[in-house]
């Protein structure tokens, strides 16, 4: 039963990451299911079990983010501050995505988000990118590092909520900068508000006579 679910789920896998290179290379309107069949080396029957049509693969995008997520973490020192550690794997994160998906594509994703009125899957508590955000956040408050006056919840909604900021403001602006180097710049402020303050912070230096 678990060596199905493998299968099933790399063959799933499979066509996500094939469609998404033909996106970034030919262009979302111009790849057609066919090119992604082929790509992917499986047959209609079985891109039509997981995806009833090209825009459906739009969806697969938070899985690309969270498989991205993913990949960056092992490469991070687990002993950095984990504001900073938030901070990193956004700034890592829209560096990819402002590399590899297109702005059109990007823009299409978040309005569906917020007009739909079925799954939100960005959304989805048990996504990847949450379980780790809540994993550092809850690490980041044990070590005195992250505002105890927040939960773990309110920590994970609050890095999110910054994180789609920058996002949107990226789609208004119809990718017109860096995303990367933009977020890079602008993270460690948005983020500052996590950081605990110690008691001895701001106190001015005594002199000793």
């Amino acid at each position: 039963m678990e060596m199905a679910m493998a299968r099933k789920n790399s063959t799933k896998k499979r066509i996500v990451e094939a469609a998404w290179n033909l996106f970034r290379e030919k262009g979302y309107d111009d790849t057609t299911i066919e090119d992604i069949i082929t790509a992917s080396g499986t047959s209609k029957g079985t891109f039509y079990h997981y995806f009833e049509g090209k825009d459906a693969l739009l969806e697969s995008l938070s899985d690309l983010f969270d498989d991205y997520y993913e990949q960056i973490i092992p490469t991070l020192d687990p002993e950095m501050n984990t504001v900073d550690m938030l901070g990193t794997l956004c700034h890592l994160e829209h560096q990819m995505i402002g590399r590899q998906i297109q702005i059109n594509v990007l823009a299409y994703l978040y309005s569906s988000q917020v007009v739909t009125k079925g799954d939100k899957h960005l959304l989805n508590p048990n996504r990847y990118y949450y379980q780790l955000i809540r994993r550092i956040a809850e690490t980041g408050i044990q070590r005195g590092e992250i505002r105890s006056d927040m939960s773990v919840e309110e920590v994970a909604k609050y890095y999110s909520m910054c994180e789609r900021a920058i996002i949107y403001e990226y789609c208004i602006n119809e990718g017109s900068f860096d995303l990367g180097e933009f977020t890079r710049r602008m993270i460690p402020t948005l983020l500052e508000g996590l950081r605990a303050k110690h008691e001895d912070e701001g106190l001015p230096d005594i002199e000793e006579e």
